[in-house]
């Protein structure tokens, strides 16, 4: 196999952000209080500065977000990786954005009692598809993209 050189990075940039509009689902990981971890695939829709997800009240992913607002979310396979490290708020998208989420999703949260949105701000992006790319995976920091 040759080695390919890694994508510059507004690339993989504009790459991230193709993935966030139109990949459908991610693995959005949680943790409880006492450090137990919880994943969990679900369906997300790109405001371009917001993730919106939604779960039901009783899934542990929103007990956990409920008492510790982290998450990790991860797009892509294993040799094409975007890594989103957010935090979370019960801020409900607008709706526009709630009609473009069940479009998007097949899916509308809306009309079920104790499921609603979650807000993800991301506050670092990291994208990689091989390891001569891990170097410099960080494309965003503090919720600033580097580039």
């Amino acid at each position: 196999m040759t080695a390919t050189a890694p994508r510059p990075l507004a690339t993989r940039k504009q790459d991230t952000l193709d993935r966030l509009e139109h990949d459908i689902d991610a693995w959005v990981a949680t943790a409880s209080p006492e450090g137990t971890p919880y994943l969990m695939p679900l369906s997300f829709l790109w405001n371009g500065t917001h993730l919106y997800l939604a779960t039901a009240t009783t899934n542990p992913t929103a007990k956990n977000l409920h008492l510790n607002p982290l998450l990790q979310l991860t797009l892509g396979t294993l040799r094409d990786v975007v890594h989103i490290t957010a935090t979370t708020d019960p801020t409900q998208p607008t709706p526009t954005e709630a009609q473009a989420f069940a479009t998007k999703a097949g899916f509308d949260p809306r009309p079920l009692p104790n499921y609603p949105f979650i807000r993800a701000t991301p506050t670092k992006i990291q994208a990689w598809q091989e390891a001569n790319e891990l170097k410099e995976r960080t494309l965003m920091t503090n919720g600033t993209w580097l580039i």
